[in-house]
C-alpha cells in the first residue's frame, strides 16, 4: 500500500457519509465494482496513476464507466478524488473501505491458501467447519493458491494461524536431519 493513512482518511469519510445517507450497503457494492474493475483492466490502473493524463479526461472515464452502474455519492466521490489529484489511491482507498465495512458488520477475514485451487463446495465445507469450531459466524473468505505447500493448507484469522502444508512437514524433518535431534535422545 502506498500510503495506509490516507487511504483509510478518505475510506473513513466516505464510509461515514454513506451511513449518514444511508447507503452503506449501495457504496460497498459500488467499491466491489470498482476493485473488480481496476483488478481486470491494467491499463485503467495505469491511466490512474499517469501525472500525463489530464484530470478533465479521467473524469470523462469514470464517467463512462460509472453512470448509471453506481450510486451518485460514489461517482461524486471518484470525481472528488479526481480533482484532487488522489485517483491513483483508488485501488488502497476500496480496499480500506472494504476493511471498514466488514468490521462495522462484524465480518471475520479469513484467508486459506492450498496447492491447488477449492472448488466452491469445499469452499462451503470449510465455512462450515470454521462457524462450528470457532465464533466466527460472518465470515469472508478469501483463496489463495500457493503450489509451493505442496498439499495441504495454510489458514490465516485476524492473530491465528494454522499451517497445515506439506511444505511445513518437510521442513521440520529437514530440521529434525540438520540437528540431529533423534541422535541426541538416543545418548
Amino acid at each position: 500500500m502506498q500510503n495506509p493513512r490516507l487511504a483509510l482518511r478518505y475510506a473513513k469519510s466516505l464510509v461515514d457519509l454513506s451511513l449518514e445517507t444511508g447507503k452503506l450497503e449501495d457504496v460497498h457494492q459500488d467499491i466491489l465494482l470498482l476493485q473488480s474493475v481496476m483488478k481486470n483492466n491494467r491499463e485503467l490502473l495505469i491511466m490512474l496513476r499517469s501525472p500525463v493524463v489530464p484530470s478533465k479526461s479521467k473524469e470523462k472515464v469514470f464517467s463512462s464507466i460509472l453512470d448509471g452502474r453506481v450510486d451518485p455519492i460514489t461517482a461524486m466521490f471518484c470525481q472528488l478524488l479526481i480533482r484532487k489529484g488522489r485517483e491513483a489511491f483508488l485501488p488502497e482507498i476500496a480496499e480500506a473501505l472494504i476493511l471498514l465495512y466488514r468490521s462495522i458488520k462484524q465480518i471475520s477475514n479469513v484467508k486459506i491458501s492450498t496447492a491447488v485451487a477449492i472448488d466452491p463446495a469445499l469452499q462451503q465445507a470449510i465455512l462450515n467447519s470454521i462457524r462450528s469450531h470457532t465464533p466466527l459466524q460472518d465470515i469472508a473468505l478469501e483463496t489463495r493458491v500457493d503450489s509451493r505447500l505442496i498439499g495441504g493448507f495454510v489458514l490465516e484469522t485476524g492473530d491465528i494461524l494454522v499451517d497445515a502444508s506439506i511444505r511445513r512437514d518437510l521442513d521440520e524433518i529437514k530440521t529434525q536431519f540438520l540437528e540431529n535431534t533423534y541422535l541426541q535422545k538416543l545418548k
